[in-house]
C-alpha cells in the first residue's frame, strides 16, 4: 500500500523544512547535481510532483517557461507557494498520485524523493501517466534515497528498475553514490555535444 497523506501532513505539522533540504550540505549538493544532470539550459513546461516545501522546485522555475508543482500535503503545498512567489510562470497544486494527475504536456517530469512512498502498482500507474503526457522529446529525471526507509513500499532500487524497464526511454544520465540514485531518460537520446553540433 502507498504511504497515506496523514503520514506527510504530520512531518509538516510543526516544521516547514522537515527533511533539513536549506540546512543540509547533502541535501544542497544533491540539488546541484539534480540540476546539472539536465541535459538543456531550459524546458518549455516541468512538473515536479511530490515538491514538498519547494526547494528544489525554486531551482527549477529559471530553467523552465512554465513550472507545475504538486503535493499531497496541504502545509507543504502552501509552503511551495510562498517559495515560488516570484515566478509568475510557477503553480502549486494539491495533489495526490496517481489518481489525480495534471492534464497537459510536459518535456521533463522530475520525481525527486517520490516514488518508494508508492506501491508497485501505483508506481505503475504514474509511470503510464507519465507516458502519456510527456512530449516527443520528453525525459523522465528520478532521484532516490538508497537505504530503506521504514514504511515505504519500495527502496531506491526497485523504483529505477521499474522506471527503467517501464519507460523504454534511453538513460542518458546516471550517477549513483552510496546515498542515492540519480537517472535521467529520454525520448531523445541525443548526448548534448552532439545537440550543440559538436560531433
Amino acid at each position: 500500500m502507498s504511504v497515506a497523506t496523514p503520514y506527510f501532513d504530520r512531518l509538516f505539522a510543526d516544521n516547514d523544512d522537515p527533511w533539513a533540504f536549506r540546512q543540509r550540505w547533502y541535501e544542497r549538493r544533491k540539488r546541484a547535481l539534480t540540476l546539472a544532470m539536465l541535459t538543456r539550459p531550459r524546458y518549455a513546461s516541468i512538473f515536479e510532483p511530490g515538491c514538498a516545501n519547494g526547494e528544489l522546485s525554486a531551482e527549477l522555475a529559471p530553467r523552465c517557461d512554465r513550472l507545475l508543482c504538486g503535493d499531497t500535503a496541504a502545509a507543504a503545498v502552501a509552503l511551495a507557494r510562498g517559495r515560488l512567489l516570484g515566478f509568475a510562470h510557477a503553480r502549486v497544486e494539491q495533489s495526490r498520485l496517481p489518481a489525480q494527475w495534471p492534464t497537459g504536456q510536459f518535456d521533463l517530469i522530475v520525481l525527486s524523493e517520490l516514488c518508494y512512498y508508492l506501491d508497485a502498482d501505483d508506481l505503475r500507474r504514474v509511470i503510464d501517466h507519465a507516458l502519456a503526457c510527456l512530449t516527443a522529446d520528453g525525459q523522465v529525471l528520478a532521484c532516490h534515497w538508497r537505504p530503506a526507509i521504514e514504511g515505504c513500499p519500495q527502496t531506491a532500487e526497485q523504483v529505477h528498475t521499474t522506471l527503467h524497464e517501464r519507460l523504454h526511454m534511453q538513460r542518458v544520465a546516471s550517477h549513483h553514490e552510496t546515498d542515492f540514485l540519480l537517472d535521467l531518460w529520454s525520448r531523445d537520446g541525443t548526448s548534448v555535444a552532439r545537440l550543440e553540433g559538436l560531433r
